[in-house]
């Protein structure tokens, strides 16, 4: 709950009555008193809330509803929440509930602004309907029922061309469309076994992190088809597709996340952290892939889904049991389960992700089966042609 409560400091405030009448008394942050700026939960308004800076939604994990894709925040109503908070000139925190009731009783305990959710209208006598929604179905978001200037100001922004708009938006930003990239051929010269001219560099920065260079090589080819200069819609850089955040977690220069050299080292120092994180699964080629689908989908949606597929006694150590619950964790079924702690994910994009992945890593090993290990067949990489094809 909103608490604007006032320290009284006999230095600095006192109080009086003359008459009857309450003086005003003065604060280091200005007048109070008679009629003061501060306001308690009933009063915290519209007004208060463009004052505050700041605009609270509460929502539930799913696609139509919130959900993080890539370290980017995606889902219809989400993205409806930002463009008004963007209209009342405010910032947008996101407060996910696990379920309707406990929604209902952080609106009605002034934790929040509104519930950016379309809930039938009659659920409650102590919100009030308004906004995003459907009249026909009697469905819409809510606010407490003391907020009706926010009522009236969301009801008089919302149209419903805007959930088109942001639902045309969402679908652009998911597609491959989205990412701004010069598509290279997967190998640039198969009979002379060079895969692109990075080989040296994916070579010797995964040597320290003991994975062969080869596999590397196929994920940067998912990331980015050997473009340096790939930028996607959440705003991940260079051959490696790395965020700007985790770029900074990693120690690389904003300013060089389009160099090659350094979005590869980076990429690898990640992928060693990673694995780090499973060390917990014995198997080192189950582990690379547990590992490649954190790096696309995110650990903690990962953990999620071992987490399910050890409570049905699967194993969690075998990623072709888990993946199948990353995959189902785009149900409701899944992601509202009790164990599920990150909610909804895209589990159809990382199942494929790593699935490519390896199936590429074959071809460039040129063989059948990838687990005849990690050791490298021998390159005759000769001086004319490593300055062919710009290798170091």
């Amino acid at each position: 709950m909103r608490f604007f409560t006032l320290f009284a400091l006999s230095a600095l405030l006192f109080m009086s009555c003359n008459d009857g009448h309450q003086e005003k008394v003065v604060a280091p942050w200005g007048e109070v008193g008679g009629n003061d700026s501060i306001w308690d939960d009933d009063r915290f308004d519209l007004e208060q809330i463009q004052r505050g800076g700041e605009l609270i939604m509460l929502t539930l994990s799913g696609p139509e509803t919130y959900y993080d894709h890539r370290g980017r925040q995606l889902g219809a109503q989400y993205m409806l929440a930002q463009k008004f908070a963007a209209e009342l000139g405010v910032s947008l925190r996101v407060d996910v509930c696990r379920d309707t009731t406990e929604m209902l009783e952080k609106l009605v305990a002034g934790d929040a602004d509104l519930i950016a959710v379309e809930l039938p209208d009659t659920l409650s006598t102590e919100m009030l309907p308004c906004g995003p929604g459907a009249d026909s179905l009697g469905v819409h978001w809510a606010v407490n029922i003391g907020k009706t200037q926010l009522a009236a100001e969301l009801e008089g922004w919302y149209k419903p061309e805007l959930l088109a708009e942001v639902k045309r938006e969402e679908e652009f930003l998911l597609s491959a469309r989205s990412v701004k990239r010069h598509v290279f051929s997967p190998m640039l010269n198969r009979k002379e076994g060079i895969i692109s001219r990075y080989d040296a560099m994916f070579m010797q920065y995964c040597r320290p992190i003991r994975w062969d260079w080869r596999l590397m090589a196929a994920q940067c080819y998912q990331e980015s088809t050997f473009d340096p200069k790939a930028t996607s819609w959440a705003g991940a850089r260079g051959l490696m597709q790395i965020m700007p955040r985790t770029a900074d977690e990693l120690g690389l220069d904003r300013e060089k996340m389009y160099d090659a050299e350094s979005s590869i080292a980076a990429a690898a120092k990640l992928l060693g952290q990673l694995e780090g994180k499973f060390s917990d699964i014995p198997d080192r080629y189950e582990r690379t892939n547990f590992v490649l689908a954190s790096y696309n989908g995110g650990y903690h949606h990962i953990r999620d889904a071992m987490a399910l597929t050890v409570r049905d006694r699967r194993n969690p150590h075998r990623w072709d049991d888990v993946s199948e619950y990353v995959l189902k964790l785009s149900q409701p079924k899944y992601y509202q389960d009790p164990l599920v702690k990150h909610g909804y994910m895209r589990g159809s994009e990382t199942e494929g992700y790593v699935r490519k992945i390896r199936e590429r890593w074959q071809t460039y090993r040129g063989i059948k089966s990838p687990r005849t290990g990690f050791h490298a067949i021998p390159q005759k990489a000769t001086k004319q042609r490593k300055q062919k094809y710009n290798i170091n």
